[in-house]
């Protein structure tokens, strides 16, 4: 199984975070309780098109927002070839490496694996299948 990168191991560090902070949130808000019956009703769970859950108000707030206006389209500059490679350089920092033992270890599975199956099919091929097709053919008689 391949290791997450630091980037992905701080995103999915500060996404438990900002989960666990509003769950306390909640929490909070439901020790508060709610005043009345009505308000309890408004703020029940529905679910959304997604399949997931929010407050009826939130639906209603989503239904009744207006459409966002187009804004025109600006033509995209062209970036200069450096920040491409500077892009590049920065991706491949963020790249988590082999350490040098697991590279020769898949290596030597590989070159065995290369072996093992010219071998099979060398033999296959010069002790079953040809003497087999010559058979048939009737060239060698």
């Amino acid at each position: 199984m391949a290791h997450k990168s630091k980037t992905q191991r701080a995103k999915a560090s500060a996404a438990r975070a900002a989960r666990k902070a509003e769950r306390a949130q909640q929490a909070a808000e439901g020790a508060a309780g709610a005043s009345t019956t009505a308000e309890a009703t408004k703020n029940a769970e529905v679910p959304t098109k997604k399949g997931l859950f929010g407050s009826k108000a939130a639906v209603e707030q989503k239904s009744e927002a207006p459409a966002p206006a187009k804004k025109a389209e600006k033509p995209v500059a062209k970036r200069s070839r450096l920040a491409f490679f500077k892009d590049v350089r920065a991706e491949l920092k963020r790249v988590t490496w082999p350490s040098r033992q697991d590279v020769i270890q898949w290596s030597v599975v590989v070159v065995a694996a290369l072996l093992f199956f010219g071998i099979y099919v060398g033999l296959l091929d010069n002790i079953v299948i040809t003497p087999l097709l010559v058979a048939i053919s009737g060239l060698g008689a």
